[in-house]
């Protein structure tokens, strides 16, 4: 008897359909499996056969042939235990066949006829919801994937689960998440700007980053601060939108980290590799790719403490990615892109021992021991951080001075108006912040006629490149923003420029 089940297979965030059709006819007993799979889908006649017998199931002993269709796409992963489990009950007659046509089945089988969770279950519902109203999955992906409205979603726990409902028992879908129905109001991080003590430069500097998108750089002696300024980005960005979460949730349910507990993600993420991570583990990889850490902090933060001592190739695989907000890895049979749109927020000493110009402590490197230290960091790269911001050492009365300082709530609320002002000027595109703004949407942006003339002679005093100037006119309406106007006057080009001027202090 012949049979077929309706499941998806994911490369990356891509999703293609699959058709698991399975033949069951006399003969020797044998079970065979084709399609293009991978070791982990081969392993599944294993599975299938253990889970079917230990849930009180038949499992005929018939020359069974299993294909995955189209055979001329990789299968990966154990997500087709569940469809080939349910083909084999169709097609030996305990479930009717009619019944698997409703549904779109993913899930991976324990041997005891459990149903375990699977990565890139929300995807796979998201993109195939046109063709399939209904959906059996993992009862521990069931509140992942019934954030797609369009779709019934029925969480299962057992082999004998999926047989009930294939048989007509009644069973309720999963309804969508209460906390996803309701408006994102962000994260409570633990952390507050108000435990930043001085530092009102640098302060400001990330308002202005979070204000347009941009990407910092923090630069300053051991313990004045970098760190805790950059760890408490997060709690003054706006919270993310429902497309937003959407693709941020979508990244992390392919590279299963919402097994376990998390279904989704509302919040932007803040990621902090360790600097002997590798080339792989920054931008994805792996013998089936994987995203990487650009991936997983996309629409948040990324944030790279002591700059300077990852790798160099590691460091200039960034370069990508920051212009154009995805990062693409090719393989020899595949090629895959995943979205990379995230704030950089880079940390480091102004030279090996730290102390670089601090007025406390003296500095023990040589010239071409800083020289060589600031050269690990290459122009290419440093052109694509709008700000450098210097971060001193907090003064005796810095340090005891115990009135609190302003709350990351106070200057959310400034970010949230000023990224207002921009969602409504780029209203119909795909821009959401200044810091993506097009070359030639810059053309039409309006500055008064002595800010554009500090701005030119900003550019040949500094040695500027297009892209550094393109950037400090971003800046400058990023702060126009801030102050509510509409036209970029001298104030807005002075400071976006002495964001830049450390760029020509220190390199």
């Amino acid at each position: 008897m012949l049979a077929k089940v309706f499941s998806a297979a994911v490369n990356g965030i891509e999703v293609n359909e699959v058709v698991v059709e399975i033949d069951c006819s006399p003969g020797l007993p044998e079970f065979r499996l084709v399609g293009l799979p991978d070791a982990a889908v081969k392993e599944s006649i294993d599975r299938v056969k253990a889970a079917i017998r230990n849930s009180g199931l038949d499992f005929p002993p018939r020359k069974i042939t299993v294909n995955l269709a189209p055979a001329d796409i990789r299968k990966e992963g154990p997500s087709f235990d569940l469809p080939i489990a349910a083909a084999v009950l169709a097609a030996t007659g305990q479930v009717p066949a009619e019944a698997l046509d409703e549904y779109l089945i993913l899930g991976e089988l324990a041997l005891d006829g459990g149903v375990r969770g699977v990565s890139g279950i929300l995807p796979a519902v998201m993109q195939l919801c046109k063709i399939k109203k209904k959906a059996l999955v993992p009862m521990e992906n069931a509140r992942e994937a019934a954030i797609v409205e369009d779709m019934e979603i029925y969480g299962i726990n057992t082999l004998s689960d999926l047989k009930d409902i294939l048989l007509g028992l009644p069973k309720t879908p999963v309804p969508p998440p209460k906390e996803w129905l309701t408006e994102f109001t962000g994260a409570d991080f633990g952390m507050d700007m108000s435990d930043v003590k001085g530092q009102a430069a640098a302060r400001r500097a990330m308002e202005v980053a979070a204000a347009g998108g941009h990407n910092i750089m923090l630069i300053g002696p051991p313990g004045s601060g970098k760190t805790m300024l950059a760890r408490r980005l997060a709690t003054i960005l706006p919270p993310l939108t429902r497309e937003e979460a959407l693709e941020t949730t979508t990244i992390y349910s392919v590279s299963g980290q919402l097994l376990g507990g998390r279904s989704f993600i509302t919040s932007r993420q803040f990621r902090a590799p360790h600097h002997t991570i590798s080339a792989a583990g920054m931008a994805g990889g792996g013998t089936y790719p994987k995203p990487g850490e650009v991936s997983l902090a996309h629409n948040g933060v990324l944030f790279l403490d002591e700059f300077p001592e990852f790798r160099r190739e590691v460091l200039e695989i960034l370069r990508q990615p920051l212009e154009d907000q995805v990062v693409a890895i090719s393989r020899a049979n595949s090629r895959m892109t995943y979205p990379a749109s995230f704030m950089l927020v880079a940390a480091m000493n102004p030279c090996p021992c730290g102390y670089a110009g601090d007025s406390r402590k003296q500095c023990r490197c040589s010239p071409q021991e800083i020289a060589r230290y600031m050269h690990k960091l290459s122009g290419p790269l440093l052109d694509r951080i709008d700000l450098h911001v210097d971060v001193p050492r907090l003064s005796e009365d810095e340090l005891t001075d115990t009135r609190p300082a302003e709350s990351s709530a106070a200057i959310r609320e400034r970010v949230v108006r000023a990224r207002g002002r921009q969602l409504e000027r780029f209203r119909g595109t795909k821009v959401w912040c200044n810091a993506r703004m097009t070359p030639a949407m810059l053309k039409s942006v309006p500055i008064e006629d002595s800010a554009s003339g500090l701005l030119r002679e900003s550019v040949g005093k500094l040695s500027l490149s297009a892209r550094a100037y393109d950037r400090v006119l971003k800046m400058a309406l990023t702060i126009a923003d801030l102050e509510g106007k509409d036209v970029i006057n001298t104030n807005h080009i002075a400071e976006a420029v002495n964001y830049r001027n450390l760029d020509r202090k220190y390199f």
